[in-house]
């Protein structure tokens, strides 16, 4: 046998011996992802929510649930992916906290009890905050500032956080974190697409407020390829190039509703009292959005990135036909 087949043979043999679970299976990510991982590996999903659709199957368990560990030793797992999470504040502050940061937690010590090789985690680029004094482009290396005001940012933070202090006490748990900026494919629906879906886009005055994207097959792209090389590390998530919001407008030919930053306050106020899970404070989320820097991603983990971010908004756009004539 020539060493090129030996190689090969050794390949197909340690993706053979990867046994994969996911958490928040169900979602958006999750499920993507379970379906390209199970093409080679032995998937296993868990959620809150049960889907039967799909080409893995999902068990219904709360991230914060110790049986957690009990699955993954039936399971014979070594290789963890944690995507549950709050993407949308509830009013319940305290349930939110205990889904993300608890259940992070539960999570990691149910990877140690049963010795799970490796676990890739998504963190977010709001860990690093939305403040006034940002960098023009924030590097993995710039600090988490996660804002206590706003609880997706705060609860990012601290996971983060947490993360830090396993890397120290258990090290044989390789951690490879994963921040992105605002991921869109063709069926992408949140709180932010919604501003995009508008009859108009909203800007605040004085701030450029960009957005970067990252295509949706991008992330799962490169997830796949931590998984199937066990990188580690932590590497921020988005395309080449940032979009400000009358780059936005313009491409979706729409108008642009630039309103004083005092007059959107006085309206979350408002959206507060009538009782939406937001308030004034909140601002700084359409003020000082964080632009990540991509340059880890491409040159240290060595992935190509398929779509820049204004391929991957006009991929949105097309995909959604948003653009008015």
């Amino acid at each position: 046998m020539n060493k090129s087949a030996i190689n090969k043979r050794i390949v197909n043999k340690s993706i053979m011996n990867k046994r994969i679970l996911i958490t928040g299976a169900a979602g958006y990510i999750g499920h993507q992802l379970g379906n390209r991982l199970a093409d080679h590996y032995h998937v296993v999903g868990t959620d809150i929510r049960k889907r039967d659709d799909l080409d893995f199957p999902i068990h219904v368990l709360d991230v914060r649930d110790e049986g957690l560990a009990t699955l993954l030793k039936e399971e014979g797992i070594t290789h963890v992916v944690h995507l549950a999470s709050i993407l949308q504040a509830s009013k319940d502050r305290a349930r939110d906290y205990d889904i993300d940061v608890n259940g992070t937690r539960n999570v990691l010590d149910c990877c140690i009890k049963a010795n799970i090789a490796h676990i890739t985690l998504t963190s977010s680029g709001a860990a690093y905050g939305y403040h006034a004094d940002n960098p023009e482009w924030i590097d993995e290396q710039d600090a988490l500032r996660g804002n206590p005001e706003f609880a997706y940012s705060d609860h990012k933070r601290q996971v983060e956080e947490m993360l830090a202090d396993f890397r120290e006490q258990h090290p044989q748990l390789q951690q490879l974190i994963f921040r992105p900026g605002t991921v869109l494919g063709a069926d992408t629906r949140n709180q932010i697409t919604s501003l995009f879906m508008a009859p108009r886009v909203l800007a605040l005055k004085d701030s450029e407020s960009p957005f970067v994207f990252i295509w949706d097959q991008d992330v799962i792209g490169a997830m796949e390829i931590g998984i199937r090389e066990d990188k580690t590390g932590i590497y921020n998530m988005a395309g080449d190039g940032a979009l400000t919001m009358r780059d936005i407008a313009n491409r979706l030919n729409k108008p642009l509703l630039t309103l004083p930053v005092g007059l959107v306050k006085a309206g979350l106020q408002v959206a507060k009292w009538s009782g939406k899970p937001t308030g004034p404070e909140q601002v700084n989320f359409l003020r000082y959005r964080p632009v990540l820097s991509n340059r880890r991603l491409k040159e240290e983990f060595g992935y190509s990135l398929a779509k820049t971010s204004a391929e991957t908004f006009e991929y949105f756009i097309e995909c959604n036909g948003l653009r008015k004539p």
